[in-house]
């Protein structure tokens, strides 16, 4: 499904929380389609168990996810998307943790940007279903 970093500062749960999120908005994952088990998610990820289930139940209190007792989890049939304070939030904070990557590494913002533009259409290409 998706890859976690163990040396990123963001918790891996949250990593799970936003892998989830990517595959949903990218169209990877549909509206109705099961998930991974906790069980089976964490084995694949080789992490806690209880980081999965905390990632998932953040997910479907948030109407991304939706739990149905004794079938599995699933995508919600209309997956909520981040308000927009929310969403611009995300993009402020990663933005912030990309221009401190860039300029570490002693980009400009031009070549930071154009690096930006390939990873974002590479994820795309990637994870999108075709239509």
């Amino acid at each position: 499904m998706f890859a976690i970093n163990p040396s990123d500062p963001d918790p891996i749960w949250r990593q799970i929380e936003d892998g989830v999120r990517r595959l949903v908005a990218l169209g990877a994952l549909t509206p109705g389609a099961s998930v991974p088990s906790v069980r089976d998610l964490a084995r694949d990820l080789r992490v806690n168990p209880n980081t999965v289930a905390r990632a998932y139940q953040r997910l479907a209190e948030r109407g991304v996810l939706t739990v149905r007792r004794g079938e599995g989890t699933y995508v919600a049939d209309d997956p909520a998307r981040p308000r927009k304070a929310e969403k611009h939030g995300m993009l402020r904070d990663a933005a912030v943790r990309y221009a401190r990557a860039a300029i570490a590494a002693g980009a400009d913002a031009d070549e930071a940007c154009d690096e930006l533009q390939a990873a974002f259409d590479r994820l795309v290409r990637e994870h999108r279903r075709p239509a």
